[in-house]
C-alpha cells in the first residue's frame, strides 16, 4: 500500500503536538520517538529469531496498547515495556514515563499517555508491510519528527538536530560517495546529536561502513542510538560522554582515527574546556596547533577532528563564520592549520539555517590526504541562495546541487567560488572571511581603472576584478574593495 508520505507526516506531527499541552518541546519529543521506535521494532522484529533487536516477550507495542486506560500506566510501560527493550539492546536513557512533572498526575497522566499510544495504532504505522513512495516510512517520519521539534524547541535546545539540507551538502563534498568503501570504512562525529548528520554521510558511500558517534547529553545520545536502528544501522557505535574531556573512541592512550570526520559542534562553546587541561591535553589535540581561547570552544572541535583522522582521512565541520577572521588565538591555530594545508576547502553558509541560532555559518572541508602539496584553499560564497521557511532559512535543491557541484569539480564562478592561494592568503594575514561585495544597486556599473592583482567579487577574494577607480574600507583584513562608479 502506497502512502502519501507528506499527508502521513504532518497528520502525526499535529497528534502529537494536540497532546503536548505545555510540556517543553524538547522533552516531549523524547516520549513521542520512543514510541515511534517501539512501535517499529516490534513491527519490524518482534517474533523474529536472531533478530539485530531483541524484543523481549510482553515488550512490544501490542503490551503496550493493553496498559491503555490503566492507572498506573507510567509506572507499567517503564516496567513492562521500556526497561526489558533498553535492557536488551543496551540503549542508553530512555525517557521516564512515570514522570508526573512532565506528563501530568491522576487522570491527565493516564489521558495523555492513552492517547499519545493511540496515535500510534494508525494502520498506515504497520512497519512490518507498508513502505511509503519506495523509501523507508519510519526513518523519514522520525527526521520529520525531530526537524520540526528542533523548530519548537527555540534557543539551544534545538541544537540535537542539524538541518538535512546541510547534511546532504556535507555528504556529498566530504568525498564518501566517490571512494572504495567497505564495511570497515569508518565516518566519526564527535558531536552526533540525534545521529542525522552520520547517517546522512553513511548513507552517501557505495558500501555500507562503519559509523561512531559521541554525544555529551544522555537522552540525545539515545535518540542516535534508535535513529541508528530506524535507519538499519543497528551496528553503529553510539557512546555518551563529553567528547572533548572524555573521548570514547580511543586505541589505548591514542584517539582512535577515522577515515571520514564530520561534525555539527556547539557553536563557541564557551564551557569546552570543562574537565580537561588543554595544555597538557594527554592526546595531543593542541600540540603544534595551539590552545584555542578559553571562552570560544570552536576550534577546540576542530583540532579533535583533526587528530582524529587517519594519514589520509578527510573532514568536514560547521562552525560560525567567526573561526575564519578572528584573531589571538585562533588567528595562531589558523595559520598552523592553513600551512599543514589541512584545509581544502571553505563554503559560507546563509544565516538562520541552523536551529537554536540565527547567525551565518560556513563548513570548513578538511582533508589530510597529500596535504603537503596543497597550493590553495577552495572558497564559496553560497550565502545568498535560500528559500525563507517560516522564521528559518532553508536551502533549496538547487542550492544544495549548485554547491556540491562548483565544490566538487572546483569551478570558479563570479561572485560565487575561486581558488585562492596560499600566497594570496598569506598576504592578507590568513584571513579566511567571505565578506559581502559592495553593491550600489541594479544600474549597470561603469568600470575604468585598470585591473587590479587582487579584489572581491561577491564575497570570494577575485585574482582580477574589472577594476575601478575608487576603494572602499579595507573589510576584516583583506585588500581594500574597489568601487564602480556607475
Amino acid at each position: 500500500m502506497a502512502l502519501k508520505k507528506s499527508e502521513l507526516y504532518s497528520s502525526l506531527w499535529s497528534s502529537c503536538d494536540e497532546l503536548r499541552g505545555g510540556m517543553d518541546a524538547s522533552q516531549y519529543k523524547d516520549y513521542v520517538l520512543v514510541l515511534l521506535f517501539i512501535k517499529y521494532v516490534s513491527d519490524k522484529y518482534a517474533g523474529v529469531p536472531y533478530a539485530s533487536i531483541v524484543v523481549p516477550k510482553g515488550a512490544s507495542f501490542k503490551d503496550m496498547v493493553a496498559l491503555k486506560g490503566k492507572p498506573d500506566i507510567g509506572d507499567q510501560i517503564n516496567k513492562k515495556i521500556v526497561a526489558p527493550l533498553a535492557n536488551a539492546n543496551k540503549l542508553s536513557d530512555m525517557p521516564d514515563f512515570n514522570d508526573a512533572n512532565k506528563l501530568g498526575s491522576g487522570k491527565e497522566m493516564v489521558d495523555r499517555l492513552t492517547n499519545l499510544i493511540a496515535i500510534f495504532e494508525n494502520k498506515a504505522l504497520d512497519f512490518s508491510k507498508n513502505r511509503a513512495e519506495g523509501d523507508d516510512i519510519l526513518g523519514d517520519a522520525y527526521e520529520y519528527l525531530m526537524r520540526h521539534f528542533a523548530t519548537e524547541s527555540g534557543k539551544s535546545k534545538g541544537q540535537f538536530y542539524t538541518p538535512a539540507e546541510v547534511s546532504r551538502v556535507i555528504a556529498k563534498i566530504v568525498g564518501i560517495g566517490a571512494a572504495a568503501t567497505a564495511s570497515n570504512t569508518t565516518v566519526y562525529d564527535p558531536t552526533c546529536g540525534s545521529g542525522s548528520l552520520l547517517l546522512k554521510v553513511g548513507d552517501e558511500a557505495r558500501a555500507k561502513v562503519t559509523l561512531y558517534g559521541q554525544e555529551k547529553d544522555a537522552a540525545t545520545a539515545g535518540l542516535a542510538q534508535m535513529n541508528m536502528i530506524l535507519h538499519n544501522h543497528p551496528e553503529a557505535l553510539i557512546r555518551q560522554g563529553n567528547t572533548l574531556a572524555d573521548p570514547k573512541f580511543t586505541e589505548g592512550a591514542t584517539l582512535k582515527t577515522f577515515d571520514y570526520v564530520i561534525a555539527n559542534p556547539p557553536f563557541s562553546d564557551k564551557r569546552w574546556s570543562t574537565g580537561l587541561d588543554p595544555l597538557n591535553d594527554r592526546h595531543g589535540r593542541f600540540q603544534h596547533f595551539g590552545t584555542p581561547p578559553a571562552r570560544q570552544g570552536d576550534y577546540a572541535y576542530l583540532l579533535h577532528i583533526v587528530r582524529s583522522l587517519r594519514s589520509t582521512g578527510k573532514g568536514a565541520c560547521i562552525l560560525p563564520h567567526g573561526v575564519l577572521f578572528r584573531g589571538n588565538a585562533e588567528a595562531d591555530i589558523r595559520r598552523a592549520l592553513i600551512r599543514k594545508g589541512y584545509i581544502t576547502g571553505i563554503i559560507g553558509l546563509p544565516a538562520n539555517l541552523f536551529y537554536g541560532t540565527g547567525i551565518p555559518a560556513c563548513i570548513v572541508v578538511i582533508d589530510k590526504e597529500d596535504a603537503h602539496t596543497r597550493k590553495g584553499i577552495f572558497m564559496i560564497d553560497a550565502s545568498a541562495g535560500f528559500l525563507k521557511d517560516g522564521n528559518k532559512n532553508r536551502l533549496r535543491a538547487m542550492d544544495i546541487h549548485k554547491i556540491v557541484d562548483v565544490f566538487n569539480r572546483r569551478l570558479e564562478l563570479p561572485k560565487y567560488s575561486r581558488m585562492v592561494g596560499f600566497d594570496e592568503i598569506e598576504k592578507n594575514e590568513f584571513n579566511l572571511n567571505l565578506p559581502r561585495p559592495v553593491r550600489l544597486g541594479s544600474t549597470r556599473l561603469r568600470c575604468d581603472a585598470p585591473r587590479r592583482n587582487v579584489g572581491f567579487h561577491h564575497g570570494i577574494p577575485q585574482a582580477h576584478p574589472t577594476s575601478q577607480p575608487e576603494t572602499g574600507p579595507t573589510l576584516l583584513g583583506f585588500p581594500r574593495i574597489p568601487v564602480c562608479i556607475s
